[in-house]
């Protein structure tokens, strides 16, 4: 078929289909896809309400649930929930939630026990999403609330009890009522840009080895930037086998395959790591840049 045949077959076959779209239209089916069936729609459906309603059957108690929490969980989240690098902090928190930089963790931030039941089982662990089963969920999400202090060792979470779980900032949740409104802009009298005083600049908080003093450091430039955004929070703990930064025995060999290998599979994504590290805003270049600061870290003496 020649390329002139080929258009004149596409264009009479698209003609026949918008010809068809507005009577079907009318019944409000286009003919398109079908219907989802009772088992797709379950395979969504997995949410839980704060009544804890939606929870499947099962248990598992603070016993269970640190030894699962060590091998699922801590590598990312700290033994004891203090958390990894920039991996979110699990316990403690209470009382800075009115403090200029909150920290908002399960005990201080999380309004219900069955959002965090929720969460596991919907997200984690962070490389295998939903491949815990609800047993070990139970035991983790078990585990966590003990960590936060809200259960006692020998406690055990079962569909029955999780609702009664009260959360220390249930009450700090609420429903707002108030009215959508649409402010205008007036685009008048605004404020001088030279009367601006910056306070503060993004920075990360470090602690000394004594974990007695905090260090402030500013946030880095160029590759170390693009490191950190993308890059850390698996390469820093190595979350699901990823080589940790600055491990030269780990590099070496790849290091020998060579950069522009080393930079293809980062842009395109290799094994669990989704292409540029899941950050698809970014540059080739900007990814480049952070591999090439993992190559520093992992050469210099």
């Amino acid at each position: 078929m020649s390329r002139l045949a080929k258009m004149v077959y596409v264009v009479f076959f698209m003609s026949a289909i918008m010809a068809a779209m507005p009577a079907l239209a009318k019944d409000g089916q286009y003919g398109i896809g079908t219907p989802a069936t009772d088992s797709e729609i379950a395979g969504w459906d997995i949410d839980i309400r704060p009544d804890g309603k939606g929870l499947p059957a099962g248990s598992g108690s603070v016993e269970d649930g640190e030894m699962m929490y060590e091998a699922k969980c801590a590598s990312c989240h700290g033994s004891f929930g203090e958390g990894v690098g920039r991996y979110p902090v699990l316990s403690g928190g209470e009382g800075t939630l009115t403090n200029e930089r909150p920290e908002k963790t399960v005990g201080s931030y999380w309004p219900y026990a069955s959002t965090l039941w929720d969460y596991i089982h919907r997200s984690m662990p962070f490389p295998q999403p939903q491949s815990l089963t609800d047993e070990e969920v139970y035991a983790i999400t078990a585990y966590v609330l003990y960590l936060n202090d809200l259960v006692e060792d020998d406690f055990v979470l079962t569909a029955d009890n999780l609702a009664s779980i009260e959360m220390p900032n249930e009450d700090g949740f609420f429903f707002d009522d108030r009215p959508d409104t649409n402010n205008t802009g007036c685009m008048e009298n605004c404020k001088d840009p030279a009367t601006v005083k910056i306070t503060s600049e993004p920075a990360i908080a470090t602690l000394q080895e004594d974990e007695s003093v905090m260090v402030i450091e500013k946030v880095p430039e160029g590759g170390e930037k693009i490191y950190q955004q993308a890059c850390l929070m698996c390469h820093e703990a190595g979350v699901a086998g990823s080589p940790m930064t600055g491990d030269k025995a780990v590099w070496a060999a790849r290091i020998d395959q060579g950069r522009d290998k080393l930079v293809k599979s980062a842009i395109e994504g290799i094994g669990v790591m989704p292409p540029k590290g899941g950050q698809s805003q970014l540059s080739d270049d900007e990814v480049a840049s952070a591999v090439d600061f993992m190559i520093q870290q992992a050469t210099q003496d």
